[in-house]
């Protein structure tokens, strides 16, 4: 009795492996570079359009509940951003949709601007991001992704509607930034510096910069030139994930994650793409995993088959979830093509795509939307030029 009991355990195993198999081929089956996946990109992206371009509220409320109010915020604020970032990147890949995509980050800045968005920064530093501009707390990861958004608003040609705000805001950020103790704002009050957060604000000077003659390529030439000197780690050379808000150079003991490298590859892109590159290459080095399943690891240094990382969320066999989508990002820029199927195929053995009415998306957008507008803006990569 106990044997048959195993052999049908065994049997259903079987079966779901293979109709899995036969899924994942499916799925990826026109995979390979911005042409061949064109139907499968826009198809993502009109899936977020619609569940992302929504009244704040609603939008903060699609993310899991169980992260608290400050989580919920910041994923809201990314997903935000992420989408304006796809939209930017399908425009000019496909040179298509223009006026869908200006419209729709126009949508995507409203929110962001919203109060109930930036409630979460509110609650953290006491007092408004956007009502005191004039002041000295940093709110940079808020300001930051707003500026960049309105920044590619205006790179597809969405004209001057924001202007008198990004102005301000890129000159509140780039005298915060100059009067830190390190050329680094904290996130949150009392906080080390995670360096992607700060990276963002580097990333929305220098898209201001290209826009408005220059005006703040010293302030990004003077935070990159910090970098290279001092903010490199020792064993991987990889720029730091973490600093000291307080004092200039790094921790002692900071420790280099998958997560946080490959993010900052992505952001480098779009400031110096010798230093990107230089980075990518250490990430690989560094993070990349071929077997079992072709991935990036969260820790370089030691392994873990399966376990909970506040920033990477569940890892199998080393994999990072997060810093292997962060990482298609450079993979895609630096057109690494056939790494970059790989990488999507571990995608679709962990998210599984779902069609439905013309629309796609990972099963797993059902538990973090912003997920799949990360994979979306990652798997887009492209040249803002």
């Amino acid at each position: 009795m106990k044997k048959k009991k195993s052999m049908k355990v065994l049997l259903v195993c079987l079966v779901i492996i293979i109709v899995k198999a036969i899924w994942v081929g499916i799925a990826i089956r026109h995979n390979g570079d911005f042409e061949s996946e064109k139907a499968d990109i826009l198809a993502r992206r009109d899936y977020l359009m619609g569940k992302v371009i929504t009244n704040p509220q609603q939008l903060i409320g699609e993310m899991p509940s169980v992260v608290g109010p400050q989580f919920q915020g910041e994923w809201a604020l990314y997903s935000c951003s992420m989408l304006s970032v796809a939209l930017v990147n399908t425009t000019l890949i496909y040179g298509e949709d223009k006026e869908m995509a200006i419209a729709s980050i126009d949508s995507l800045i409203q929110i962001v601007m919203s109060s109930e968005l930036r409630a979460y920064d509110r609650e953290r530093w006491g007092e408004d991001p956007l009502e005191t501009l004039d002041g000295n707390e940093s709110h940079i990861s808020y300001l930051s992704h707003l500026a960049w958004m309105i920044g590619g608003y205006k790179y597809i040609g969405g004209g001057d509607k924001y202007d008198e705000l990004y102005h301000s805001l890129c000159k509140t950020m780039n005298r915060r930034i100059l009067e830190s103790p390190n050329l680094n704002c904290p996130t949150y009050p009392g906080e080390c510096i995670y360096v992607p957060d700060m990276l963002v604000a580097i990333v929305a000077l220098s898209i201001y910069s290209q826009q408005y003659g220059g005006k703040y390529n010293a302030t990004v030439s003077k935070w990159i030139e910090e970098a290279k000197l001092h903010w490199l780690d020792e064993n991987t050379g990889m720029l730091a994930s973490f600093l000291p808000s307080d004092k200039e150079g790094m921790y002692e003991e900071s420790p280099i994650k998958g997560s946080y490298s490959a993010l900052n590859c992505y952001y480098l892109t779009f400031i110096d793409e010798d230093f990107a590159r230089d980075q990518y290459e250490k990430l690989k080095t560094n993070f990349l995993q071929k077997r079992p399943i072709t991935g990036f690891k969260e820790y370089y240094d030691r392994r873990c088959w399966l376990g909970l990382d506040i920033d990477a969320g569940l890892i199998v066999c080393n994999l990072s979830p997060t810093g292997t989508a962060f990482a298609v990002g450079s993979v895609t820029y630096f057109e690494n093509w056939d790494l970059r199927k790989k990488l999507l195929k571990t995608g679709e053995l962990a998210g599984t795509t779902w069609h439905r009415k013309g629309k796609k998306h990972y099963l797993l957008a059902n538990v973090a939307l912003v997920g799949e507008v990360i994979m979306l803006a990652m798997r887009t990569s492209t040249e803002w030029k």
